[in-house]
């Protein structure tokens, strides 16, 4: 069977400019994020490094942006961070439940999603939904990486930017595997009620989906 390739809307890899970015760290800021804007992928990838615990069980999302930033690399093929991609490998392949469990309530989750509202609401879609619960409540700490070009006006524009962008790329992705993908579940974060829990660094540049 051909799986066909989905159209692109393109005008979604533009990165927005400064002032939508302040705009969205603002808004985020106010719903109980910290937020931090970083010019460049190293530059993330070097605050990202800094901030995470070397102590705590460190699950990193499937995300095309967090393995752009080497950041999959440091923290599930080193030594220095606990990572449960890591402790996953030594767990039964047929022990799905542990392994749902492991990845659903980690001490950190690092990840990205892939819209960000000037006003400061997130949206994040997945096939499976793995990410999400950890995103949602289940980590103790996230962090999400995201580049400018997810930054959107408003939640209509997220969510067309979801589907008309972020799955058709990862579509795509998967498509040139003989895979296809699809749209299973949507997350849309609002506010964070705990004010030390989420932080998000918003890069200048395009990285990701």
């Amino acid at each position: 069977m051909t799986i066909e390739a989905l159209p692109v809307d393109e005008s979604f890899a533009v990165p927005a400019d400064d002032e939508a970015l302040s705009r969205a760290a603002k808004g985020l800021r106010e719903r109980g994020y910290h937020a931090h804007i970083v010019d460049t992928a190293a530059d993330a990838r070097a605050l990202v490094r800094d901030l995470l615990p070397r102590d705590k069980a460190i699950f990193t999302a499937n995300s095309e942006t967090l393995r752009r930033t080497g950041l999959v690399a440091d923290i599930d093929d080193g030594t220095e961070f606990v990572s449960v991609r890591a402790q996953l490998a030594d767990i039964d392949p047929k022990d799905v439940r542990t392994q749902v469990t492991m990845g659903a309530t980690p001490d950190v989750v690092v990840g990205s999603v892939h819209a960000v509202t000037e006003d400061g609401v997130l949206v994040a879609a997945s096939a499976s939904g793995s990410q999400l619960g950890p995103y949602a409540a289940g980590a103790e700490k996230v962090i999400w990486v995201v580049g400018a070009q997810k930054v959107v006006p408003d939640l209509d524009t997220a969510f067309r930017r979801v589907r008309t962008y972020s799955y058709p790329r990862e579509h795509e992705r998967w498509r040139v595997q003989g895979f296809e993908s699809f749209i299973g579940k949507l997350l849309v974060l609002e506010r964070e009620y705990d004010l030390t829990r989420a932080t998000v660094v918003l890069v200048r540049e395009e990285i990701g989906f």
